[in-house]
């Protein structure tokens, strides 16, 4: 009788808890939601010193001194095509595969990079770098998904000049 009645008692504690759907911020505002959240890849741009639009990616870690993220062959892939990036206004690149500030670039195109049987080792890759510190700009220009036309936006934005709503990355 005492253990069904602790039981009881747990469970109510629990359920009073949970049940609340009102949050506070840590100034004791409640917040509130708008129901939207933005989800999917970020739109980054960039520019690298030359060019690169067929070649792998790789990322590198701060040092520039080992990957930490490669691709498998079947990864290049973006709406069923290589995804090379896409030329933007002003010799700016449009981001199709993932690339973050500490990209490098290897030596071999994403067309014979998707024809191997099998990913190549680290090892193999870091040879295979030919420029591990190739970007001259990088911006992040908020979720993808958030654009109706991105790369007629984002080109308006270049001929503009106006980078201010994006967040400088490089």
């Amino acid at each position: 009788m005492k253990k069904t009645l602790l039981l009881l008692v747990v469970i109510i504690a629990i359920s009073s808890f949970s049940c609340s759907n009102s949050s506070q911020s840590t100034s004791g505002a409640p917040i509130e939601s708008t129901g939207v959240t933005s989800t999917g890849p970020d739109a980054l741009i960039y520019k690298t010193k030359a060019d690169y639009n067929a070649l792998v990616p790789v990322i590198l870690n701060a040092e520039r001194t080992d990957i930490v993220s490669f691709p498998a062959p079947g990864d290049l892939k973006y709406r069923g095509k290589p995804a090379i990036p896409t030329e933007l206004e002003d010799g700016f690149l449009l981001d199709n595969r993932g690339i973050t500030e500490n990209v490098a670039f290897l030596s071999i195109t994403y067309e014979a990079y998707i024809a191997l049987d099998k990913t190549p080792t680290k090892d193999e890759l870091l040879e295979m770098i030919i420029d591990s510190d190739p970007l001259t700009v990088m911006f992040n220009c908020g979720k993808r998904s958030q654009y109706n036309n991105e790369v007629l936006e984002l080109n308006t934005c270049i001929l503009d000049n106006d980078f201010s709503k994006f967040k400088k990355l490089k």
